[in-house]
């Protein structure tokens, strides 16, 4: 009975090796599929990584771009100003020169001059179109 006990437990011991064999292929298994996981969700984070530098570095290109254009507008805008104010300075010189000119320029405008200046507050293209048509459209001047 002793061999056979023997026996027994040999198979046993056996047994529970297979089984321990089993149960760690089965472990290595799965971290092997929680590595792939792992690997793929990082590879697709990189790939998001990547995608969010590049589109930062067009917006930053852009940024710099608009920045460049607002910089040269505003450069243009002065010297529009600039221009505008060395126009009113010469006319106001001119009035002050000359008393014809002085005159003239007080004169209120005519009565067509007066209308065309004239604009309600016109929201769209029908409010538009309708102030342009209305009662008060400046007729052609005849011969």
């Amino acid at each position: 009975m002793s061999t056979l006990r023997q026996a027994l437990y040999g198979i046993a011991l056996l047994a529970s090796i297979a089984l321990l064999i089993w149960a760690q292929s089965q472990q290595i298994e799965v971290s092997d599929q929680k590595t792939g996981r792992a690997k793929d969700a990082a590879d697709a984070a990189l790939a998001r990584a990547t995608r969010s530098e590049e589109t930062a570095a067009q917006l930053l290109a852009s940024l710099q771009h608009e920045r460049t254009a607002q910089t040269a507008l505003r450069s243009v805008q002065n010297q529009l100003r600039q221009g505008l104010a060395a126009r009113q300075r010469t006319i106001e010189e001119l009035k002050r020169e000359n008393a014809e000119l002085r005159l003239w320029a007080n004169q209120s405008l005519p009565d067509a001059a007066r209308r065309m200046r004239e604009r309600p507050a016109i929201t769209g293209a029908a409010a538009y179109r309708d102030w342009l048509s209305g009662r008060r459209a400046l007729h052609p001047v005849s011969d």
